[in-house]
């Protein structure tokens, strides 16, 4: 890709202080846009933005709970106040809570229901309506999961939110076109991370074993997939799901759960 794709634009990349949400935001960056760069941890966040600034990118730490409004409406805001419009959003906070679904507890669910699926929502709308009276358009991506098309063991609250999240982008097509704001997921499939690799060292072993690829992704691999979903030479493509598994998914080997601690 041209190392300046991305001049002129502002994205908001939320989950971002480490993992895909920081290499998108960083990739963003280095290529021409400014970047506000949220993470629920603050030393995280502000960790990250500086790394990607000592690379030569614009990029401003916002930290917070990007399930709450206030959080979400501020991110919009600090958009507009440091680089005077938004143009791109990355919905890629989340969170991962396993669980054997006769036993999963209530606290858990509300938790992964509030920052996968509502806190996407919220951040789609406000994110949507700052474009639309922009009247220029704009790129809103969604990260989904392979677990959102197959099923895997103990994830079905998580499954369940990566799933809605593919089925809201299709059915926003027919409100953000008219505005040209596209709207696409990215479905990773096993990914090293260093949260995956902290919970699991045996995670490269593991999945390298069942991947048909070979290996598990690196988060380049899912960043690169989403820069090309944000770019301009994606314009025509809206309401969609971009899975990079490593083609995990045409087969769907589940990996050994057997000494997973689960609630």
């Amino acid at each position: 890709m041209n190392t300046q794709l991305f001049n002129n634009q502002v994205a908001i990349v939320t989950g971002a202080g480490q993992g895909i949400g920081f290499e998108i935001a960083k990739q963003l960056s280095v290529q021409g846009a400014g970047v506000i760069l949220n993470d629920f941890d603050d030393a995280l966040a502000i960790k990250a933005a500086t790394e990607i600034r000592n690379k030569g990118g614009e990029c401003i730490a916002f930290s917070g709970d990007a399930s709450q409004p206030d959080i979400i409406d501020g991110m919009v805001e600090e958009a507009i106040r440091c680089f005077g419009k938004l143009t791109i959003t990355v919905a890629n906070a989340g969170i991962t809570l396993f669980g054997d679904f006769f036993e999963y507890p209530l606290e858990s669910l509300r938790k992964v229901l509030d920052l996968n699926l509502i806190g996407s929502f919220m951040l789609t709308q406000a994110a949507a309506k700052q474009m639309r009276a922009q009247k220029s358009g704009g790129r809103i991506l969604l990260m989904s999961s392979v677990v959102g098309h197959q099923a895997h063991q103990f994830l079905g609250a998580y499954a369940m939110t990566k799933a809605g999240l593919e089925m809201l982008a299709k059915n926003l097509v027919l409100e953000l076109s008219p505005y040209g704001i596209t709207i696409n997921t990215v479905a990773p499939g096993a990914t090293l991370t260093e949260r995956t690799l902290t919970e699991d060292p045996s995670y490269p072993k593991t999945w390298s074993a069942i991947t048909p690829m070979g290996r598990p992704a690196i988060c380049e691999d899912i960043a690169n997939a989403a820069l090309f979903l944000l770019s301009p030479h994606s314009g025509h493509i809206t309401g969609q799901s971009l899975v990079v598994d490593g083609g995990w998914t045409s087969v769907s080997p589940l990996p050994d759960l057997s000494n997973m601690n689960v609630s």
